[in-house]
Formats: structure tokens, C-alpha cells, sequence
């Protein structure tokens, strides 16, 4: 117990940048190891798939949970709650530590929840992996083998830890996210345009979803310039701003809800909505509704409650003896949505993503309460 209470923290925290050749696409884990294949995609059916309830006994275990869901996009809470009623459903016995803090910004706030969480020596760990200092805190606990660990948002293995990969990664492929929307500019505008770019911090995401979009789309679309928007909406709002005081663009790419958001308001403020092109990246509830409201041009849509069954259902087989079916990488599916989609199909996209968080009639998303230990950010 002594290693969670002296758990090392750095002096002055750096949410230093993980670069990508330090990852495995999914594509290269898939050719490196062929045999993985197979098991994602049994994996993928019983994820998408109705729960079946434990017939046995298992012991009844611990986990704790943390996550930086204090933001716009509800895909961390989501998850967290289509976990607890796929682990309901399956009748498992457990204690849920949950810890919510803000993206990148809460990195400190991050390693004392981690520590926290530690001490209270938990079977299974979900945590997520977006910066420099969360890969080393991350590798002290796989150096002990204990909790077993889920990294949330990222399904891209590191090279690294080839040897000693946690339980599982679970997410979205930001790369095939990305390749979507990069696909459907092209697509639509073949004569290519100008476009900025609003990153959200200096991290994976940013490298996954903004880096991979430039590639995507070169050189047919022409960079202006690039923003860091730290995920913040206030941020977002005024590189908008900026940018449409001093270029002139034809889209301006998103790399994540708030900054999205941010940006929308910027383009209502200086009458340039529907005049630029402004996407969306996740497809959550406040993208849903900007989007239906002519503020966002498009967007990629997670089917995003079977991030917290593919957790649930990895915990499930763990606990019966059966972790060689568990892949190293669950990467859910999207689909990519349009401000013109039809209510019907909407409809249907929501029950599908949000089956076990929920979606109420009148479009604001809902989601299920429960009663779980939380730190929140402050």
C-alpha cells in the first residue's frame, strides 16, 4: 500500500505532447498482430449485443473511475453511465470510485485523484491517456501489475508498452473520425478551399484529429493557421474572432465539442454563419442540437454508449477467466451526420448511441443519474 501513498508527482506538471510515431494506428497493431483482428471483432458483437447476466459467482470488486468529464461534450458521462448499467445489467458486484476533473488543463488535479483512487487499492482502474505525464503515471501502476487498467479515448496502443499493454484501450478512433470529415470537405468542395485550424490542446487529441486532418486533406485545402484552444469555448470564441477579422476562409475545422461550440458563437456574432464551413467532432448532445440549429455544418457521430459496455463487458471476462478474448483495442463505430440529416434518421442514430444514457423527446440530452463516490474538479 506504501506505492499508492508515494505515488511521484513532478514539481511543475507539463502537459507535454506525446508524438504519434510513439502509437500504433489500428491498422499497424492489426498487421503486427493478425490474430487480434478475430478477437475484435467477436469482441465488437458482444459489445453491440444485449447484456448476459453472470451465471456464477464472482467476487465483487472495485473500480475506480476517472475521468475529465467537466466539459461540454457529454462523452465521458455517457460512458460512465452506460458502464454502470451494462455492469448492473450483468449482474456484477462492485464498488465504483468515480473522479471527474477538467481535459489537460486538471493534470495536477488528475494525479492526486489518481493517487486517491490508489489508495483505496482498486481491481480495475479507467483513466485516460492525452499527455506526457499521463503516460508516466500510467506506467508506475502497469510496473506493479495492479489495478488492471482501461484507457479511455484512445485506441492506439504505444509502441512502448508493447509487452505489458493495459486490459484493454476503448474509444473512437479519432484517425477514422477524422478521415471521415476529411472525406466528406473533399467530397462536397473538390476545388479545395482555405481553412484554419482550432486544435484543442497540446496533446493526443490534438495530434490525432487535427495533425491527421491536415495530411487528409493537403494539399487540396491550404492551412491559414492554427489555434490552441485548451478545450476552452471562451478561447475558441475569440481565435474565431481573430480569424475572421484578418483571413479569408472557408472552413474552420474543430478538433473537439467546446472548441466547436466557441467557434459557433464567433461565427453568429460576426454574421458568418453559413457562410464559413464549421464541423463538429463526437456528436453528443450540444453538438446535436447546434447542428439542428444551423450552427454546425456537420459532424461525427460516436456511437458512444458502447464505450462503456466494451469496459463493462472487458471487467465481465476478465472476472470469469477469460481474458484471451478480450482485445487490446475496442474502437466503436461513427457515422457521419449533416445539418440537413432527416428527423427520422436522427432518431434512430440517438437510440442507437445513447441506448443506455438515454435521450429525452425534447432533444436535450438526458442522462442517467446515479449514485457513485465523485471528486469533482474545482
Amino acid at each position: 500500500m506504501l506505492f499508492w501513498a508515494v505515488l511521484s508527482v513532478a514539481p511543475a506538471v507539463q502537459a507535454t505532447q506525446l508524438s504519434a510515431e510513439e502509437y500504433y494506428t489500428v491498422e499497424e497493431y492489426q498487421k503486427k498482430h493478425p490474430a487480434q483482428l478475430r478477437t475484435m471483432m467477436r469482441f465488437q458483437t458482444l459489445v453491440r449485443g444485449g447484456a448476459t447476466p453472470v451465471t456464477r459467482n464472482l467476487p465483487h470488486i472495485r473500480i475506480a473511475f476517472i475521468h475529465p468529464g467537466v466539459q461540454a461534450s457529454d462523452y465521458w458521462q455517457r460512458s460512465a453511465a452506460s458502464f454502470k448499467a451494462r455492469m448492473d445489467e450483468l449482474g456484477l458486484r462492485y464498488e465504483l470510485l468515480e473522479f471527474r476533473s477538467r481535459p489537460t488543463l486538471d493534470v495536477r488535479l488528475q494525479e492526486q485523484q489518481l493517487r486517491e483512487a490508489l489508495q483505496a487499492d482498486p481491481d480495475y482502474l479507467v483513466f485516460t491517456l492525452d499527455v506526457g505525464r499521463h503516460k508516466k503515471m500510467i506506467e508506475q501502476v502497469l510496473e506493479r501489475g495492479r489495478p488492471k487498467i482501461i484507457l479511455q479515448n484512445i485506441t492506439t496502443p504505444l509502441r512502448s508498452w508493447e509487452d505489458r499493454q493495459p486490459l484493454l484501450y476503448a474509444g473512437f478512433d479519432h484517425i477514422s473520425g477524422t478521415r471521415l470529415l476529411a472525406d466528406h470537405f473533399m467530397l462536397n468542395r473538390p476545388q479545395g478551399g482555405t481553412y484554419a485550424m482550432l486544435y484543442f490542446s497540446q496533446g493526443y487529441v490534438s495530434t490525432m484529429r487535427g495533425d491527421t486532418f491536415k495530411a487528409f486533406v493537403h494539399p487540396h485545402w491550404k492551412l491559414a493557421g492554427t489555434y490552441y484552444t485548451d478545450g476552452i469555448r471562451a478561447k475558441a470564441r475569440q481565435a474565431t474572432l481573430d480569424i475572421l477579422s484578418s483571413q479569408d476562409v472557408d472552413l474552420i475545422y474543430a478538433c473537439a465539442t467546446d472548441t466547436a461550440l466557441g467557434a459557433a458563437e464567433a461565427m453568429e456574432q460576426t454574421g458568418m454563419q453559413g457562410k464559413v464551413l464549421l464541423n463538429g467532432w463526437g456528436g453528443g448532445s450540444a453538438e446535436l442540437q447546434a447542428l439542428l440549429a444551423g450552427k454546425l455544418d456537420v459532424t461525427v457521430m460516436r456511437m458512444n454508449d458502447d464505450n462503456g459496455v466494451a469496459m463493462a463487458e472487458a471487467i465481465r471476462l476478465d472476472l470469469e477467466g477469460r481474458p484471451h478474448e478480450i482485445p487490446v483495442i475496442f474502437s466503436g463505430e461513427f457515422v457521419l451526420v449533416r445539418k440537413d440529416i432527416g428527423h427520422d434518421t436522427l432518431e434512430y442514430l440517438k437510440k442507437r448511441a445513447f441506448r443506455y444514457s438515454g435521450w429525452d423527446d425534447s432533444g436535450t440530452g438526458h442522462l442517467t443519474e446515479s449514485n457513485t463516490a465523485a471528486v469533482p474538479s474545482q
